[in-house]
């Protein structure tokens, strides 16, 4: 697969841009952060809704609150996922969030009980965007603000993510245009085995080696761990998004970032890794190894 040069240069300008906004709202303030991945979910919904109407036509002709209903419950996790002393008008943030998930289940339960098949069929689907989406970025927001021991790194592993899904992104296609022959898989035509698998050493290295002289050395291990699962979870992550725009018949899921497409297309690796890195910095201190 030849380098073309404009397209090179259309993604790498764009992907530049996305890392500026990424690092702004990761290190301005943490309400920044918090309205930079509201955004970014609301952005993925539509996008996922909009899929759906194509995969599944009967979806449109759901009734609107039960497609709609899941998304606001997901919005109300992301707020939860908020600490605890943040409030609003007096009003901590974190019972808003869970009074938001209360009502929308309950409401959600009481329309399924009266739906008919259709409806239940066509439901589902915006229950699998709650779990797909929604709970990754709540899951982010949580990373963000979270202390691992005695350090306040959430937000340095946020941005290791960020970091290591660019590197990725880029080192992948340099090196499947460069080298790439072997195709690695019918769902995505333009993916190479040279290119994953050069793309994601790559990332693994100059991620790894980055936090080596900028992170406490008993947590560098967690790093190297952090760069890995981000660049072999977030290759999946890229594979399924594909899968599902192939089954809707779509190049892109959207056009917000040119040479990118849409917020899925841009946010699928994170959206899928960010579950299992959370696992990781979760379970590291019971592994024993720092």
């Amino acid at each position: 697969m030849a380098l073309n040069q404009q397209v090179f240069k259309t993604r790498a300008l764009t992907a530049v841009i996305f890392v500026v906004v990424m690092l702004s709202g990761l290190l301005i303030n943490q309400w920044t952060f918090a309205l930079l991945f509201f955004i970014i979910h609301w952005g993925c919904w539509t996008e996922f809704d909009q899929l759906l109407k194509k995969i599944y036509p009967d979806y449109g002709k759901a009734d609107p609150r039960m497609t709609s209903l899941p998304r606001l419950i997901g919005s109300g996790f992301l707020i939860f996922c908020l600490p605890h002393h943040y409030a609003l008008f007096g009003v901590e943030l974190y019972y808003i969030g869970a009074l938001i998930m209360i009502i929308g289940t309950v409401k959600f339960i009481s329309l399924w009980i009266r739906a008919g098949a259709l409806q239940k069929v066509t439901a589902k689907g915006a229950v699998l965007g709650l779990v797909y989406i929604s709970l990754s970025w709540g899951l982010m927001i949580h990373l963000r603000f979270c202390d691992f021991l005695d350090y306040p790194l959430g937000w340095v592993i946020a941005l290791t993510m960020v970091g290591s899904v660019w590197t990725n992104d880029t080192m992948q296609y340099v090196v499947g245009s460069l080298i790439g022959k072997t195709p690695f898989s019918s769902i995505s035509p333009n993916k190479t085995l040279e290119g994953t698998i050069g793309g994601s050493l790559i990332c693994i290295i100059v991620i790894t080696a980055i936090g080596y002289y900028f992170v406490e050395k008993e947590l560098w291990l967690m790093f190297l761990i952090v760069s890995a699962v981000t660049a072999v979870i977030g290759t999946l992550g890229d594979l399924l998004e594909s899968k599902l725009k192939r089954m809707a018949g779509v190049k892109d899921s959207g056009n917000f970032m040119p040479g990118h497409g849409g917020f899925l297309d841009r946010f699928d690796s994170l959206i899928l890794a960010t579950p299992f890195v959370v696992a990781i910095v979760t379970c590291w201190p019971r592994l024993g190894l720092i």
